[in-house]
């Protein structure tokens, strides 16, 4: 009769019991996408509503630098209207003097607002 090798009779080795794995991998995305919102996200939107409320505030004397670098006065704001009153939005016509030249903006297009320093 021929010898069979042991290994033959044992019992095959369990699977891991490794259940939880998943549960792991979605609370690692849950905070990359936590720190995500609060190194990026958040602060961009703070710096946002920051240049909106300062466009809706120019006025007249302003000193203004576009998105395309140029740097002026405002000289005039002439807002949109709507339903027979004037409206502050982003797509107003700013009229600024840069050097000998007026130039007229979209009000989207100014990218910083700097109030003029008293003389003195």
């Amino acid at each position: 009769m021929p010898v069979l090798p042991l290994f033959l009779f044992q019992a095959p080795p369990a699977a891991p019991q490794g259940g939880g794995g998943g549960l792991v991998f979605f609370v690692q995305i849950a905070v990359i996408i936590a720190i995500f919102y609060f190194i990026v996200l958040r602060p961009q939107r703070k710096q946002q509503k920051q240049l909106e409320a300062s466009l809706r505030a120019m006025s007249k004397g302003d000193e203004v630098v576009t998105a395309g670098g140029l740097v002026g006065e405002i000289v005039r704001i002439k807002e949109g209207v709507q339903d027979g009153k004037p409206v502050a939005g982003m797509s107003d016509r700013i009229t600024i003097r840069t050097g000998q030249a007026e130039v007229i903006v979209e009000r989207g297009r100014i990218v910083r607002v700097s109030k003029p320093a008293a003389a003195g």
